[in-house]
């Protein structure tokens, strides 16, 4: 009987484990989609204790500690942060069979060295062994980001953005943390036009880009002065959160009426929100493949689902779900319109239905070439995905229908700065399924081959792919 997580965790063969300590596990890291807040980057925030650095803001932890019956306030409520912490560790019990039981683990021991499991007999001193370390200058934000073997940093923000924290540590020149934070463009405010707050937010945007938006040639001009001021700050990626994917293509004279009916007010029907958000799809496609950046297009998320804790807490508050629509026709035509005029970006197609992989897989072939390597990426098993399962069904999938060899590997995902262990458990099941296939001889017993094509996948595809 193998040890709890010991140092072959996760690794059920001799190759997996040559791959995994050899190959895999020193590899830096590209973290090209994060939600780190910046701030806290460039103020290297330190933490009052463990509760606000490992509770605050996890959905998945949330997610658990409500499915215990744990009350609200102990969750995102104004209980002590003490006793937020006594409920995750008697929540930690339950949670085996859950990837949160790995994960809380290796946190535990990858950061604060603690190897005794988190229960309610161990609370109390796994509570004072992380808060008096937190105290100590290496487990500020960047401490943990360069303990992390982090290279780059892709954090997620608006096209309004002043981006002054990227700006501020861009220019510090200090040698001691050469990370590079960069920010990612995420336009999705200026697209949802269904949404409550858009008129808002375009006063925003105008703000940002410095004249009035009235037209729908105004909107895609503040959205392009941004693209080139992201750009100008080092941005070389976009996301999009599509839910759904639409594609509905009208001409600028039918999006503009559109838009000032949207200004006015007015009710929009649904094929009048699909022809606006294709429109400025579009036009934003087109300036990321001008400007060579990577395009990212998460699909497939319902979203907050419960209506009463949503008037209680808000958005992004563990309340999402996956979707089950279909969407392969939409998203094989826009990606085909801008691959049409030679302007289809560098593009991940992210699934957060499992049941999407091989449809996303087949799609992202009918787009490769240009003389780019891996041009249309399945992306990483994302979300509720990023377990063992998801990441095994996912580099499957693409290994069967794709090229797993040049595949960008694992993102973050995470607005914690303990997150990065999931590379580590990501880096594992990697090594572990080529490890398999060797082992059952589907693949060569070339160790350096493989280590080769490890690596690539650790780092180096997204390296060179992102071209940060």
């Amino acid at each position: 009987m193998k040890s709890f997580m010991d140092e072959n965790f996760l690794l059920t063969n001799k190759t997996a484990e040559t791959l995994y300590h050899t190959y895999a596990k020193s590899m830096p890291i590209i973290d090209y989609h994060c939600h780190l807040n910046p701030r806290e980057i460039a103020e290297n925030k330190q933490w009052r204790n463990i509760t606000e650095v490992w509770l605050g803001g996890d959905h998945y932890k949330w997610r658990a500690l409500r499915a215990c019956g744990v009350d609200e306030c102990y969750i995102t409520g104004d209980a002590p942060d003490k006793e937020k912490f006594m409920k995750w560790a008697e929540t930690m019990p339950k949670c085996i069979g859950n990837p949160l039981y790995h994960w809380t683990h290796q946190e535990l021991r990858e950061y604060f060295g603690i190897q005794k499991l988190l229960s309610p007999a161990t609370a109390e001193e796994i509570w004072e062994t992380c808060n008096a370390l937190l105290q100590k200058e290496e487990y500020r934000a960047r401490g943990f980001i360069k303990r992390s073997r982090v290279e780059s940093v892709c954090t997620t923000d608006d096209p309004a953005d002043s981006l002054e924290y990227h700006i501020a540590i861009a220019n510090e020149k200090n040698a001691s943390f050469n990370v590079k934070v960069l920010p990612a463009f995420r336009p999705d405010k200026s697209i949802n036009i269904d949404k409550d707050g858009f008129i808002n937010y375009i006063g925003k945007l105008e703000t940002a880009a410095g004249f009035r938006i009235r037209s729908i040639s105004d909107v895609t001009a503040a959205l392009g002065q941004r693209i080139e001021f992201f750009h100008g700050v080092g941005c070389r990626v976009s996301d999009h959160a599509m839910d759904p994917m639409v594609f509905a293509p009208g001409t600028a004279e039918e999006a503009d009426i559109i838009f000032r009916k949207a200004l006015r007010r007015e009710t929009l029907t649904a094929g009048e929100i699909q022809i606006y958000k294709t429109h400025v799809l579009i036009y934003v496609g087109r300036q990321y493949a001008r400007l060579g950046w990577v395009m990212q297009l998460h699909i497939g998320t319902i979203r907050n689902n419960n209506t009463r804790m949503m008037r209680l807490l808000g958005p992004d508050t563990g309340y999402d779900a996956m979707a089950d629509y279909s969407y392969g026709p939409e998203l094989a035509r826009f990606l085909d319109t801008l691959d049409s005029t030679d302007e289809l970006p560098k593009t991940i197609l992210y699934s957060l239905n499992p049941r999407d992989n091989e449809m996303l897989a087949t799609i992202a072939g009918c787009f490769q070439g240009s003389g780019i390597p891996g041009k249309i990426q399945l992306g990483s098993g994302w979300w509720f995905n990023d377990q063992k399962d998801g990441m095994i069904r996912h580099m499957t999938a693409l290994s069967h229908i794709g090229l797993l060899s040049l595949f960008v590997g694992m993102l973050t995902d995470s607005r914690s700065f303990l997150s990065y262990t999931r590379h580590d458990y990501f880096r594992r099941l990697l090594c572990n399924l080529l490890g398999e296939w060797t082992e059952t001889g589907e693949a060569p017993n070339d160790i350096e081959l493989l280590g080769s094509v490890v690596q690539d996948i650790c780092y180096r595809n997204a390296k060179r792919y992102f071209a940060l």
